[in-house]
């Protein structure tokens, strides 16, 4: 009897220590992170993020939130040195930031016309002030190469770079490489800066530093080089100081692809009969920009029931190119026109089953293929050129070989 008391004294110690421990049993939690951003504390405040929308002004904005006594006018002429309120546009975002007590008074407005740059108009004040700020930039380099899985522009995409550094290393290589031959399996290295904004937004890229392409079993490099350093002039070269800008651009547009080539004996599409194609046939969606691949001086524009809209450019005593079945035509006749430049837009006109541009090209008066032309090139770097660019160029060059392995 007395063994079976002081066990249950026992049980009872220990459930009473058990509740004890529960009731002072104690939840920490970590304060939320403040959220900073232009310089402002948001907990300080009301915050409402809007966008311009079609029929708004700084004026209708600031309108609808109470100013107190303020004026628009009055606003407007106080911090037009700062901040020219007629320069807002459709589509850019701003915020307001408001008091947090009853009357939600307007403190703050915020506009951003890009992702970098920002507008502040602080109406805390009796007379409203307004500044522009810059948000801090950060560069980081960033190294990528490998095997080609798919087009330059997905292979870019998998490794989270913007697309239009696909339409810049196109633009490079333009005199050298047919991006629309690049095969699965062809080798590649690119050397490139990146810009962050506050350290963690990505906004883009700065520069390209260095690549190389396998084309047809060759690796062709790219590196800028400015021959006069007050100009700032940047033009690429390979790694022999050979520069990549030759004479005539491969294609007349970006990514699209041959559908019919130069050759003396051809089933016509829409004529249905054997006749020579002399020229060679890109298609690509109606509207596509259609570039001249040489300067030169639009000797013929118009339109034929077979070629429909048409441009033709004369280069020089040798050579001119024609660019057929046009939407639009962008150029006059007579007009000179730089390497590169868009001179009409892709359409089906004239005798055509689809959208697409037939690009012929004259020697001598003659027509020709222009794919098999060994085409003239640039001047290359010489002297002291050379010799600072082969210097510069030692260590990029290093880091592309050890990416391909090459």
């Amino acid at each position: 009897m007395k063994k079976a008391f002081v066990l249950i004294i026992i049980l009872f110690s220990l459930f009473s220590c058990n509740k004890t421990a529960e009731k002072v049993e104690i939840k920490v939690t970590k304060p939320k992170a403040k959220k900073v951003e232009f310089g402002f504390n948001y907990a300080d405040f009301n915050v409402l993020h809007d966008t311009i929308k079609k029929g708004d002004s700084f004026g209708s904005i600031i309108q609808r939130q109470n100013i107190g006594d303020k004026k628009i006018f009055d606003v407007v002429e106080q911090i037009k040195d700062s901040f020219n309120v007629r320069t807002i546009r459709y589509h850019k975002p701003y915020t307001l930031l408001r008091s947090k007590n009853k009357t939600n008074k307007l403190q703050v407005f915020i506009y951003q016309p890009d992702a970098l740059t920002y507008y502040v108009v602080d109406f805390r004040d009796s007379i409203a002030k307004a500044y522009k700020k810059v948000k801090p930039v950060t560069l980081k380099r960033k190294i990528i190469g490998g095997v080609l899985k798919s087009s330059l522009s997905e292979t870019l995409g998998n490794e989270s770079v913007e697309a239009a550094l696909a339409s810049r290393i196109t633009k490079v290589f333009s005199w050298s490489i047919d991006f629309f031959k690049l095969k699965k399996g062809d080798r590649y290295g690119l050397i490139f800066t990146e810009r962050f904004i506050n350290g963690k937004t990505y906004d883009g890229v700065e520069d390209l530093e260095a690549a190389f392409f396998e084309y047809k079993g060759k690796i062709i490099y790219a590196f800028p080089f400015k021959k006069d350093t007050l100009s700032g002039k940047v033009e690429y070269y390979d790694d022999q100081g050979k520069t990549l800008k030759n004479f005539f651009l491969k294609t007349p547009i970006k990514f699209s692809r041959i559908t019919s080539r130069f050759t003396a004996n051809r089933f016509h599409p829409v004529q249905h009969t054997w006749k020579a194609h002399k020229g060679t046939d890109y298609a690509a969606p109606t509207g596509t920009p259609i570039s001249t691949t040489a300067s030169g001086v639009v000797e013929t524009t118009g339109y034929t029931a077979g070629n429909g809209n048409f441009v033709k450019v004369k280069h020089n005593g040798t050579y001119s190119t024609q660019y057929l079945h046009m939407s639009r035509i962008l150029v006059k006749r007579g007009q000179r026109v730089t390497q590169g430049q868009t001179i009409g837009l892709v359409g089906s006109t004239g005798l055509a089953t689809g959208p697409h541009v037939c690009y012929r090209f004259w020697q001598n008066g003659v027509q020709v293929d222009a794919l098999r032309l060994n085409l003239p090139t640039g001047e290359s770097l010489t002297g002291n050129d050379r010799t600072r660019f082969m210097k510069q160029i030692e260590p990029l060059k290093r880091e592309l070989d050890s990416i391909g392995n090459l």
